[in-house]
């Protein structure tokens, strides 16, 4: 019996209407959260946890709480947050490892 499946984050939008982005001032803000779920065949179908909402930017890219303060650490390398999903990573990806979203 071979089993395919695994655990796997989902992003969703919390609001339908957008924010002001506190860095970039455009209208491209939304609070999104992340949560992941237990996949059968790449099908989310048990949420496992719940993750904390984050103000992501369609426009500049950038992610900040829900108060609008950003959500980067100085760190060289590991400056980059994903707007799909707020995962931190390298600053020369060009694709989110955790969401694949093209950066």
């Amino acid at each position: 019996m071979i089993f395919i499946g695994g655990i796997q984050p989902k992003t969703k939008n919390l609001e339908s209407a957008p924010r002001t982005c506190p860095y970039c001032g455009s209208p491209q803000a939304f609070l999104k959260r992340t949560d992941h779920y237990l996949s059968l065949f790449f099908i989310p179908l048990i949420p496992i946890s719940r993750g904390r909402p984050f103000l992501a930017c369609e426009g500049c890219g950038r992610v900040f709480d829900e108060r609008g303060e950003a959500l980067v650490e100085l760190r060289a390398g590991m400056r980059r947050l994903c707007p799909g999903c707020g995962e931190r990573m390298e600053d020369h990806f060009q694709f989110c490892p955790y969401c694949g979203r093209r950066l």
